[in-house]
């Protein structure tokens, strides 16, 4: 066993597959990324479900941190400074029910006692029973909790010194949690971040984007960025695209099933200028903000409008693209900011129409971006929100930067 001086690892762990480009999943992989960029000793610890699970070796030496592969460091965009450690499961996990067979027992009694504990000074992550097995074993932890959630936390573990803070993206959150146990004094509200990839000027591969899209008969490029659920306003903005003919309205994200309803969609209601590109690869998508006159945020009411922190926001601001958005109570601070370039009321896609026409004649597409915005976004990198972190951290519990 290693003392504690020599554990400098900084953890990150999700329970779940990296294969999908959920937004839960980005969100963790690029905080690790920018821990790593950070100079940190930083391993994004993840389950893998595979060829490998059936190999003895990844069970007898599961913990072997290394470079991502390319695959997956293209869906996340992953840079070379983070190793990556995904844990092979063995084809009978969670498969049978019953708490010897699941990943959860696996994790907590031999993964990470015997084989992550040696290196690790902190954790990080969404995961409460992975939060409960590191303070147990003397390990300080970070929590991130993002959504509601009708479950007490165990005072015993709050109230542990280790138990360093709780991160969440909306008021509201917060407010639950704190009514659930959480101590106030160890819960802060701390907004997602963005990519740097996306503040990165691509004029040429911005104007193949817009040859491409615009196809000599369509005027301007609306895109909107993000899972295809009708909560996220993706109905409304077919709607939207229906009072505007001559706007070519770009869909990129979902899965492909969605891509399949929304197409069938938009063919019934005889709207014709929409076109679904499915998931972009970060490193491509960028570029496609940047093509845009305007990136549309069009999320509905309801309940999931009162607490997301949506990731595509930030990816907008740093396009500097004009961004129309709908009012919903998480995105109000940013209002006096002026980087919005229109605010629309949720649920109206006459009026939502309406001022995508007003930004289309009061603000044109500037190849360099709009500087305001531009500006403003560079407080929200993710490395920042890393650095803003650790400073809840008492410098005993943090890690050292290598560089």
């Amino acid at each position: 066993m290693k003392t504690s001086s020599q554990r400098n690892n900084y953890i990150f762990f999700t329970r779940n597959v990296l294969t999908k480009p959920e937004a839960k999943l980005v969100q963790v992989a690029n905080s690790a990324n920018a821990a790593a960029n950070l100079g940190y000793s930083t391993v994004l610890v993840y389950s893998h479900k595979g060829l490998t699970s059936h190999n003895p070796i990844s069970l007898i030496r599961p913990f072997s941190p290394r470079k991502p592969e390319e695959k997956l460091a293209k869906l996340y965009n992953l840079q070379e400074k983070l190793k990556v450690a995904p844990l092979s499961m063995p084809w009978f996990v969670d498969k049978f029910g019953g708490k010897l067979t699941n990943s959860s027992t696996l994790i907590s009694k031999y993964y990470f006692p015997f084989h992550i504990l040696p290196t690790t000074k902190i954790v990080h992550t969404r995961d409460w029973n992975f939060v409960k097995v590191a303070i147990m074993h003397g390990i300080p932890a970070i929590y991130e909790h993002h959504h509601h959630e009708d479950k007490k936390f165990e005072p015993e573990i709050v109230k542990n010194p280790l138990f360093t803070i709780a991160i969440t993206v909306a008021d509201t959150v917060r407010e639950s949690m704190i009514q659930n146990g959480m101590p106030p004094e160890k819960v802060v509200k701390m907004h997602n971040g963005y990519s740097q990839l996306f503040a990165t000027r691509q004029p040429e591969a911005a104007e193949e984007w817009r040859e491409k899209l615009l196809q000599d008969k369509y005027q301007h490029i609306v895109v909107y960025s993000g899972a295809l659920y009708p909560f996220k306003g993706v109905d409304l903005l077919i709607d939207v695209a229906k009072d505007l003919p001559h706007v070519q309205f770009v869909f990129a994200g979902g899965k492909e099933e969605q891509v399949q309803a929304y197409q069938q969609m938009a063919r019934e209601k005889q709207v014709t200028n929409t076109t679904f590109l499915g998931y972009i690869e970060h490193h491509k998508l960028g570029s496609l903000l940047q093509a845009a006159d305007i990136l549309a945020h069009p999320h509905c009411s309801g309940n999931a409008s009162t607490f997301t922190s949506p990731l595509k926001f930030f990816d907008y601001m740093a396009a500097g693209t004009p961004i129309v958005s709908t009012e919903i109570p998480p995105l109000m601070e940013f209002k006096p900011a002026n980087v919005v370039a229109a605010w629309c009321e949720p649920d109206n896609p006459q009026e939502f129409a309406r001022c995508i026409k007003h930004v289309l004649e009061t603000r044109p597409r500037k190849i360099e971006g709009y500087s305001d915005s531009l500006e403003f976004v560079k407080q929200f990198t993710w490395e920042n929100r890393i650095q803003k972190i650790l400073s809840y951290v008492d410098a005993s519990m943090r890690p050292v930067a290598m560089n």
